[in-house]
């Protein structure tokens, strides 16, 4: 199948000039480049985060291949849902689903499913890909959605089946986990709450962070992407992050009663 843009002209401009302009401002050319494991990056429009994703994504050399683990933000039919073939459509051109890998992954979890229903309006994987293409064409993705009512066992399942798969490729792939962090609270809150993730992030703990949202009430709605991504991240050998850049939405509006956290980390 064809997955159309969901949110093409409304995140994120749908012109291909347009786009390719605005990406442009949001990257940093000087930035130092390391080859990473995994990256977590900010999902909401450009205008907001998109400062933290250009930043994130320019820190990092770039495959050709990637895992994108995205939350969804409505009612899923399925807790890890994976799409196994098709092409996604962006302003700047076709990305197209890693069969052999999805295969891989499918075979190597209890709990994944094939499912592209989940996809079809979802944001969160989407608006990863004009960051990826601005610097990487013929890109192939893997991108697995996650439903809010997943388990912890779940989680687990799905970190040890990508990293498994990605192993057994032998190829050099990168994931990437979707999630925004704090949302509608004042700044003092979204930093402070926020911080408390993001150290157990840095840690590499992805018990601690799955504990932490739920005891504190973070509303980081892509917590679960981004604790399989760890989980995958240390059985392929990572031993470090780095926090490449965090603000808010009150950082652009100046609205700073009620912000939107958005952080950029990088898992070497």
């Amino acid at each position: 199948m064809r997955r159309k843009p969901s949110v093409a002209g409304y995140f994120y401009p749908q012109k291909p000039r347009s786009l390719q302009s605005m990406i442009e401002r949001l990257v940093d050319p000087e930035a130092e480049k390391e080859k990473a494991v995994s990256i977590i990056s900010p999902h909401a429009g450009y205008e907001y985060s998109g400062k933290v994703a250009g930043s994130v994504f320019s820190s990092v050399i770039l495959p050709k291949k990637y895992v994108i683990i995205g939350p969804s933000h409505s009612d899923a039919p399925t807790n890890l849902a994976l799409m196994k073939t098709g092409v996604w459509e962006t302003p700047l051109g076709d990305v197209h689903v890693d069969t052999a890998m999805a295969e891989l992954i499918l075979e190597n979890s209890i709990h994944v499913r094939e499912d592209e229903r989940s996809h079809l309006r979802e944001h969160s994987i989407e608006v990863q890909l004009p960051f990826i293409q601005y610097f990487m064409r013929d890109i192939t993705i893997v991108p697995v959605s996650i439903a809010y009512q997943s388990s912890y066992q779940e989680l687990e399942d799905l970190g040890q089946a990508v990293s498994q798969s990605i192993r057994e490729s032998g190829q050099n792939v990168m994931i990437v986990a979707s999630t925004d962090m704090s949302h509608y609270v004042s700044q003092e809150v979204a930093e402070k709450k926020d911080f408390y993730a993001i150290e157990k992030i840095l840690e590499l703990d992805a018990k601690g962070l799955y504990e932490v949202v739920n005891r504190e009430n973070i509303s980081m709605c892509g917590f679960q992407p981004a604790t399989a991504a760890i989980m995958a991240s240390k059985a392929l050998g990572a031993k470090k992050a780095k926090l490449i850049r965090y603000q808010t939405s009150g950082d652009v509006s100046g609205n700073f009663q009620e912000v939107v956290g958005y952080a950029g980390i990088r898992i070497t």
